[in-house]
This record gives C-alpha cells, sequence and structure tokens, in this order.
C-alpha cells in the first residue's frame, strides 16, 4: 500500500482520531496515515474520484456518524470498513467521557453559563442531559474533540475510533 487513508466527515473527526492516536504514542503523519476531513458524507464519491492513487494502493477506512453510514459504505464499496459512532461523535464521546467530567470541562473552559443557558431553552427542557450535552458540543466540536478525547480514559475508547486506527 502506498497511501493509509482515514476519511471523516469533519475536521473535529479529524481532530479527535489524531489527538487519540497521540494519546497512544503514534505519529499518524510519520506511519503514512492520512486523516482526511471531506466536509460531509454527500462529498465522498467525488473525494474518491480526485483522490489520484490507484485504489488497489490505498488501505483506506472511513468514520462517520449513524446518518450518514449508509451514504459511506455506498461509496467505498466493500473492501474498504466503515466505522460508525452510534448517533455521532459527540454521542460517543459524552458516553464514554461521562456527563459529569464533561460538564467539568465546559466550566474549564468558561462556558458553564452558556450551557445552562442552553438548557433553558424550550426546546432543551424535555431533552435528557446527554443530549444537551450533544447539542451544546455540536456547536463547538472542533474546539471540545481534543479536549474530551484528553478527559477519556484510554480503556474507554468509543470502538468506531478504536476500530479505525487499529485498522490503519
Amino acid at each position: 500500500m502506498d497511501r493509509k487513508i482515514v476519511v471523516v466527515e469533519g475536521a473535529s473527526d479529524r481532530a479527535a482520531l489524531v489527538r487519540l492516536a497521540e494519546r497512544r504514542g503514534r505519529d499518524l503523519p510519520a506511519e503514512g496515515v492520512e486523516v482526511i476531513p471531506i466536509g460531509g458524507a454527500h462529498a465522498l464519491p467525488r473525494f474518491l474520484t480526485t483522490l489520484g492513487t490507484p485504489p488497489e494502493r490505498v488501505k483506506l477506512a472511513g468514520l462517520c456518524d449513524a446518518g450518514e453510514a449508509e451514504d459511506f459504505r455506498r461509496a467505498l464499496g466493500p473492501t474498504a470498513p466503515c466505522y460508525v459512532c452510534d448517533a455521532d461523535l459527540e454521542d460517543e464521546l459524552v458516553r464514554a467521557v461521562g456527563v459529569a467530567r464533561v460538564e467539568q470541562i465546559i466550566a474549564a473552559q468558561g462556558e458553564w453559563r452558556s450551557f445552562r443557558t442552553l438548557q433553558k431553552q424550550p426546546a432543551q427542557r424535555s431533552r435528557t442531559i446527554e443530549q444537551q450535552l450533544e447539542v451544546f458540543l455540536g456547536n463547538r466540536k472542533i474546539r471540545y474533540a481534543p479536549l474530551l478525547i484528553d478527559a477519556l480514559e484510554l480503556e474507554r475508547v468509543p470502538a468506531p475510533l478504536d476500530g479505525v486506527l487499529s485498522y490503519v
């Protein structure tokens, strides 16, 4: 294989994977692994056509949210694995890190009042705390992804992140 590529939906997914690899003592660029955010599942077919390397010379994998899994699998085909987050990356990380620790991270970032304001919104009141955290983090994905990875106990790494890094 000439190249190893993990295709992810966005920059926050890339930030999380790169940080997790670093925590495990891996240097993905030195290993020849590229983690490429493509801007959503709809962009995957176009990305694959512009790859520039013959498919047989690329070790390719995908990481995506559950809602994008069908599109990712269709575009990647039967030879490249697709690792799917239960709902999305934020859902996986909130469950793995734990609500109390995520709340501490938000407070440490000086955003506790913003989170509390979100919780008081009518659309949020009926949601679980986990869902509220996911909404809050969803607007701050790139900033919080590495922070949540840093707070993660390495034996609790979500299966999709563990799987894709093990593959490459």
